[in-house]
């Protein structure tokens, strides 16, 4: 049923949508091209989006912040409030398409609650991130150097020293490793000028000085039985993250709640497939249920919002819990969590679903449900599973994340169950959190030897002297 609902999703997105889009495509050409000489195209698009936001609070500042870029005078100040705006026009479309998702598959969400910060004191570290970023966004993509990419190193290193900088280093060494490897950005045919804009304004944002944006700030306990749906993989060169999607059974007795388990580490590019897993073997008790699909008792565990901030020590293994059987019981009552402002964005939207009595058409890349086609995101399937577009193909239950790409809704799988050879078979994205357990696979990591075990004890080698 909620499959037939999502798909029905299809041609009715919210007024004003496309207008939205397409100010944001404008801003992001004109970023591609950088602001230290605003041209008649890219002075228009800064204006369109000064108009997009002149009802609200924001349009007395983004107003003035484009009159100052388009003159030739661009401070940190005004790429803040066109970052903002940005931010701002985004987090809206987030809003309504999630309205939409919410009323169609009839799901309850909670009202955001903003946490009471403490003012922060000026950092350092953020200065030197706005810094880089405003001559960044001078030169614009099609003006980046390798000089001005090394110059990244210092913001990075600074931010990192700061427990609640982290995010913004580890963005600021991404997007930097992203424009390093398309240089010259000039003779890139299809430059990623969406994705680099994202990253661009997520770190302006976050490089201002303004209350804690620690995301453990006005975190509340929970305590309770965690039960896993699936795991969502990202893979960076430089670092990897893993996202365990879950229903709370609170100990409080009160409704089931969605939420989130968030743990990840740095990584280099020789890291990848299986071998990502190894990099968090400081959570075995949580790498422990993924694999082997038990539930979780959590005591005491910091949320903000529908995040859960994981403490290995505060959670205990327990019984198995068949996440579809999970799925078919609670999936259909539990409260979804409401979304912290900066990560309002449609392209963050990872909505938990289980799709069921479909057909699959297109070698796995669609499927049809109730005479509704829905496109499945196989390109989305990490190379560290067991889950595999063959087996999506075959599959005939599916639990995944309900996402909103390219202008249209689509699935991305996180486990699905089918038939092969006559025979049942059941893969999870986080089967092999706990080692590989395909003999094929096991072998050929074997011969491949250990690169995690090899580059830290040379890492210790190294600082042993």
């Amino acid at each position: 049923m909620l499959g037939t609902q999502l798909a029905q999703l299809h041609g009715d997105d919210p007024t004003g949508l496309a207008d939205a889009d397409d100010v944001v495509a404008g801003f992001d050409e004109a970023l591609l091209r950088g602001f230290a000489r605003v041209g008649e195209a890219d002075a228009l698009a800064l204006t369109a989006l000064a108009g997009a936001v002149a009802g609200t609070p924001l349009g007395e500042r983004v107003a003035e912040a484009v009159g100052k870029v388009t003159a030739g005078s661009v401070g940190q100040e005004h790429l803040a409030a066109l970052a903002g705006a940005r931010a701002a026009l985004l987090g809206a479309t987030h809003d309504a398409l999630t309205a939409r998702f919410d009323a169609a598959l009839g799901r309850e969400r909670a009202a955001w609650t903003a946490p009471a910060g403490e003012p922060a004191d000026g950092s350092p570290a953020r200065a030197a991130a706005r810094s880089w970023l405003h001559e960044t966004a001078l030169a614009g993509w099609r003006g980046i150097d390798h000089e001005l990419l090394s110059a990244v190193g210092t913001p990075v290193e600074a931010a990192l020293a700061e427990p609640g900088a982290r995010r913004l280093a580890v963005l600021l060494d991404g997007l930097a490793a992203e424009l390093r490897a398309g240089l010259p950005v000039a003779t890139m045919a299809q430059p990623p000028v969406r994705r680099w804009a994202d990253l661009w304004a997520r770190g302006v944002l976050l490089a201002q000085d303004g209350p804690a944006t620690d995301p453990t700030a006005g975190a509340t306990p929970v305590s309770g039985r965690l039960l896993p749906l699936g795991v969502d993989v990202h893979e960076h060169e430089t670092a990897v993250q893993v996202q365990l999607h879950a229903i709370l059974e609170p100990a409080d007795a009160g409704p089931p709640r969605l939420v989130r388990v968030t743990v990840g580490a740095a990584k280099v590019a020789t890291i990848g497939g299986p071998a990502v897993w190894r990099l968090l073997s400081a959570y075995p008790v949580l790498l422990t249920a993924i694999a082997q699909r038990r539930a979780l008792t959590v005591t005491d565990l910091p949320a903000y919002g529908g995040d859960l901030h994981w403490v290995d020590e505060r959670a205990q293994a327990g019984e198995p819990a068949d996440p579809f059987a999970t799925a078919r019981v609670l999936l259909g009552t539990a409260t979804a969590a409401a979304t912290a402002p900066l990560d309002r964005h449609p392209a963050a939207i990872a909505e938990p679903v289980l799709l069921e009595g479909y057909t699959v058409h297109d070698g796995g890349s669609t499927v049809d449900l109730g005479g509704q086609r829905l496109a499945v995101a196989l390109d989305r399937l990490p190379a560290g599973g067991p889950l595999t577009p063959a087996l999506v193909a075959a599959s005939s239950s599916c639990l995944g994340l309900a996402r909103f790409d390219g202008g249209r809704w689509l699935v991305q799988p996180l486990a699905v169950q089918a038939t092969v050879k006559r025979r049942p078979v059941e893969a999870h994205n986080g089967d092999w959190a706990d080692g590989v357990t395909d003999p094929k696979v096991a072998k050929a990591e074997a011969r491949a030897g250990d690169a995690v075990a090899v580059l830290r004890e040379r890492a210790g080698r190294l600082l042993r002297r």
